[in-house]
């Protein structure tokens, strides 16, 4: 049997738009894949029917926990139905996310399926490493041992599974595999779409949900300082809605900050690019983040990103060409970036273009090819 004929399971928990690309592509090269999931959000614009999809009961995520700045703790729900539809499937290969249950199944399992496994780490970060949690962590020991292969995005992530877990570093790869694509914002945004946006500029935005974790508070404090600094004329376009809108809103009236600030809410995915194309700089304040995809979403579109050292991609940050990496509880370090790029708007064009080729490396296809070579290496 030729590789590309070999039957390929993916069991992603959520099946979000952002896996689309790259397994698209992957699904070229190999046709004989299919998506096992637990939460189907539909396809991405650009990808209709282009991916096999199984849903397999319903993930519920159950929160025992919650740190008020981090990931906190809980556990996620999945069907243990999984065994049944890949005994039925009768993969070759399965990639696998993280250390749940489908991949404690899988594990459990390979032996009498026949099959390998790849476990599929996003990246890393200290909410859920678990590297304080001796039971958790030998149990991820194990689990890593069993396994044939794992993947990350960072290379954090990559370093978490080799050096904390034990993974064999010939068999532990790293390379972005959850990569957005320009084919989701295919359509031109039109000249009147932009020009609700009559706000002073620079423009810096946000994208996300409204938690501690995501950092928005401490984006604000940055620019009360600014503010506090003579700076007046720069907005910050909020994007998403969450438990925090209300005590970030009341904080913003508290510091007069409303005149700078614009609450936009929940936009649906494919409709995001407006907001992209107006901005100017794109701000990633997360306090922890495995990886960040909106990072290089922003970067799509030619933005220089501010990002926190506390997101997985801040490995593709290099300071001073498109973009910059800070501490996001240290605001001033921020608001004194929010300074440079009001101060000196030509800058901002130079690292506009350095985030472009940037994302150039970056693609789902490139993506797809790291891919066939982990099925090379393993099957």
């Amino acid at each position: 049997m030729l590789i590309q004929e070999r039957r390929i399971a993916w069991l992603l928990p959520s099946a979000f738009y952002y896996w689309q690309p790259s397994l698209s592509e992957f699904s070229k090269q190999f046709p004989q894949t299919k998506v096992f999931t637990g939460r189907w959000v539909g396809f991405a614009r650009g990808y209709e029917n282009t991916l096999d999809i199984e849903v397999v009961g319903e993930r519920k995520v159950f929160r025992r926990t919650s740190k008020q700045q981090g990931y906190g703790s809980g556990f996620t729900y999945l069907s243990p139905s999984i065994i049944r539809s890949l005994f039925q499937f009768r993969p070759k290969l399965i990639f696998t996310c993280s250390f749940g249950i489908w991949t404690l199944l899988a594990l459990l399992f390979k032996g009498f399926g026949g099959w390998r496994v790849v476990i599929v780490y996003e990246g890393s970060a200290p909410g859920v490493d678990f590297i304080h949690s001796p039971l958790r962590l030998l149990l991820r020991q194990l689990m890593m041992r069993a396994a044939d292969g794992a993947i990350s995005n960072s290379q954090a992530g990559r370093n978490y599974l080799t050096e904390v877990l034990g993974g064999e570093k010939e068999r532990v790869l790293a390379y972005p595999f959850e990569i957005p694509s320009p084919k989701t914002w295919s359509h031109p945004v039109q000249d009147q779409e932009l020009s609700q946006f009559q706000f002073p500029h620079p423009i810096f935005l946000f994208v996300g949900r409204l938690l501690p974790r995501k950092g928005l508070h401490l984006l604000l404090e940055a620019c009360h300082l600014l503010k506090q600094q003579g700076y007046n004329h720069f907005t910050v376009l909020v994007v998403g809605d969450g438990e925090q809108r209300q005590a970030l809103e009341t904080y913003c009236r508290d510091h007069e900050l409303d005149d700078c600030i614009e609450w936009v809410g929940l936009v649906a995915y494919e409709k995001l690019s407006v907001y992209f194309e107006c901005a100017d700089v794109f701000i990633l304040p997360t306090l922890e983040d495995t990886w960040g995809v909106v990072v290089l979403e922003a970067m799509l579109f030619g933005k220089p990103v501010f990002c926190s050292q506390g997101a997985g991609t801040a490995e593709l940050i290099i300071d001073g060409e498109n973009g910059y990496v800070f501490d996001p509880k240290q605001p001033q370090q921020l608001a004194k970036l929010m300074a440079n790029a009001i101060a000196l708007p030509d800058q901002i064009s130079l690292m506009a273009a350095k985030s472009r080729q940037t994302i150039a490396q970056y693609t789902p296809e490139a993506a797809a090819q790291f891919l066939a070579q982990v099925v090379a290496a393993i099957a």
